[in-house]
Formats: C-alpha cells, structure tokens, sequence
C-alpha cells in the first residue's frame, strides 16, 4: 500500500465575494437556509475530520475559535492545533501549541515528520505566508450562498500571479459550494 502524501491544504469558508469575516466577526452568516436540489448531502463532518491530522492557524484566528468555543465547542477536537503567534496566548486545550519562527522550518521540523494531512484555516496573513513561500499543496475554498460587501478578505495581497489547477467541485444541497484547487509551481 503506497502511503498517503505530505500535504498542506489552505481552507477557507467565504462568502461569493470572497469575505471571511464580517467587520465584527460574527460567524451567523455562515448558517443558510437556501436549498439547492441537485447538491449532494456530504461526507460525514466528523468521519471527514479525523483525515485531518493537524490545524495550523494564525494568532486572531485562534483568538476567535476560542471566544467561539464559548458558545459552539471547540471546532477542531483533539486534533494537534499549531498557532503562529510572537504573542503570548492562553493555551486552554493540551492539543494545542504556540509557534514563532520560520514557517519553512515548521513544515520541515515539525509538521513533515509527524503529520500526512496539514490544514492551514485562517488568516489572511497566514494564508497570504504559506502561498508566498510555496509551503502549500492546495487551496479548498467553501463558498457560502451570501454576498457580504465588507469584511476580511480570504486573499491579501499575494505577491504575483498563482497557477491553479481545479482537482474538484462539489455542490452541497445546503447551497455551500467547495472548490479544490491544486496549486501549480
């Protein structure tokens, strides 16, 4: 049996117009009412999260999964969480860690060695680090049926242009669409 690839997938929920975040971060804009006949119900979400061997994620990014957890739990189980952060955080779950340094070292030291499936959920800047240094496999943007208008970008200022090649689409009957692409070079 050939093992599983190394790879770091980036993941994004956004709305049409590419917004992560409403201005004050409330996430009730995530839940939709909108029915789309032809889409497929989906994989199991929690048979669908135990693939996912590690979160790696930005210091305000965290910050709000935390102040979310208060109300939701938290969305990432027990599955080892690594916050890039030069702050000082509260560290409330033993599965998680804090990160300053190199990313190119992280992927290479710490994540490489123990990890087949890395996903990056957030921020921008995050984001923005891990395309900019070709640390990433592929990019998976769920788009929800919403315009915001204004809000967080899921891109900032990538530096040049950034080949993709599409691997998937799925419509969901939720209206949700996720897009797979396979970052080229």
């Amino acid at each position: 049996m050939k093992p599983q690839p190394f790879t770091i997938t980036i993941h994004m929920v956004s709305s049409l117009d590419g917004k992560i975040a409403k201005p004050d971060n409330s996430i009730e804009w995530f839940e939709t009412t909108d029915h789309y006949e032809k889409g497929v119900t989906g994989q199991d979400p929690e048979v669908f999260l135990k693939t996912i061997d590690c979160y790696v994620m930005g210091a305000r990014t965290y910050e709000l999964a935390l102040e979310l957890s208060k109300n939701y739990g938290w969305a990432y189980g027990d599955t080892p969480t690594i916050v890039i952060s030069s702050r000082s955080l509260p560290i409330e779950r033993p599965n998680v860690e804090l990160y300053s340094g190199d990313l190119n070292q992280l992927v290479e030291e710490r994540l490489k060695p123990h990890y087949r499936n890395v996903w990056v959920v957030g921020g921008a800047l995050l984001v923005k680090a891990f395309i900019d240094l070709k640390l990433a496999n592929e990019i998976r943007q769920t788009i929800l049926p919403i315009i915001l208008g204004e809000g967080k970008p899921f891109f900032e200022k990538i530096e040049g242009e950034q080949a993709l090649h599409l691997k998937d689409v799925t419509a969901y009957q939720n209206g949700m669409v996720e897009l797979c692409y396979e970052i080229v070079g």
